[in-house]
C-alpha cells in the first residue's frame, strides 16, 4: 500500500526484454533504500514493482506482460524520469490517500497552463473510468495523490501547486503526455458492493449511480 506522496524522482538506468516481459534497472537518486530487502515493494510512476535486486543506487524490477498491457511502460525509455514512492509503513502518516500501485488505465494530458504560481492541467480519462472521478475528490496520477478540481465527461482538472511540480516528474508534463491514472479504491469497492447487492446493476450499463445508492440504503432519501 502507498500513500501518493512521492519520495524521490529517479532514473530508468536499463530496459531488458526478457522472453516476452521485461526486466528495469530503476537508479533511485534520494530515495533511501537503506531499509529495503529483496521482495519488497516500491511505485514506479504509480505501479507496485518488486525488488529482485538492490545493487545499491536502485533495485532492479520484472514486469509481467500483465502490467505492460495496461500501463505505459512499453514505452519507457532508458534516461526517463520516474517518480518513486515506497510501500508504506504502519507508523506512516497518510500524507495523500490509499493508492494501492494497481493501474487502472492510460490517460492522457490534454492541456497545461499557468494559473499564479501554480499549474492547470486538463488529463482526459478512459471512458471505463470516467465514472469513479468526481469533483474535489481524489485520483493518483503517476503514483501522486492529487485532488481532482472539476470533472468534464471524461476529462478532469488538476491544479498542481510549486511543491508537486518542482518535486516530481509533473513539472515535465506538456500536452499529450500519457499518465497512469488510478482511481479511488472506495469507490471501486462501493460499486462492487452495491453490483453485489443487485446483480442487475452489473448489466444495465449504467454503473454506480445516485439513485442506485439510494435504494440499496447507502443514502438518506
Amino acid at each position: 500500500m502507498f500513500t501518493g506522496i512521492i519520495e524521490a524522482v529517479g532514473t530508468i538506468a536499463a530496459i531488458e526484454e526478457r522472453q516476452g516481459d521485461m526486466q528495469l534497472y530503476i537508479r533511485t537518486a534520494e530515495l533511501d533504500l537503506a531499509d529495503v530487502k529483496l521482495g519488497d515493494s516500491i511505485a514506479v510512476n504509480g505501479v507496485c514493482l518488486t525488488a529482485i535486486d538492490l545493487p545499491g543506487d536502485g533495485f532492479w524490477a520484472d514486469v509481467s506482460r500483465e502490467t505492460l498491457a495496461h500501463t505505459r511502460f512499453p514505452a519507457l525509455k532508458q534516461g526517463e524520469k520516474v517518480n518513486l514512492e515506497k510501500a508504506m509503513m504502519p507508523s506512516s502518516r497518510m500524507g495523500g490517500h490509499i493508492v494501492t500501485g494497481h493501474v487502472d488505465g492510460v490517460g492522457e494530458v490534454l492541456s497545461r497552463a499557468d494559473d499564479a504560481r501554480s499549474v492547470r492541467f486538463v488529463v482526459r480519462a478512459p471512458a471505463n473510468l470516467k465514472r469513479y472521478i468526481a469533483g474535489k475528490g481524489s485520483i493518483t496520477v503517476d503514483g501522486t495523490s492529487l485532488t481532482v478540481n472539476a470533472v468534464n465527461d471524461d476529462c478532469f482538472e488538476l491544479n498542481i501547486v510549486p511543491h508537486t511540480v518542482q518535486e516530481t516528474i509533473i513539472g515535465d508534463y506538456s500536452a499529450g503526455r500519457q499518465v497512469h491514472l488510478e482511481v479511488d479504491i472506495i469507490a471501486r469497492y462501493l460499486e462492487r458492493l452495491v453490483s453485489c447487492r443487485a446483480p442487475e446493476a452489473e448489466s444495465d450499463g449504467a454503473g454506480l449511480t445516485l439513485a442506485k445508492l439510494a435504494e440499496h440504503g447507502f443514502m438518506r432519501r
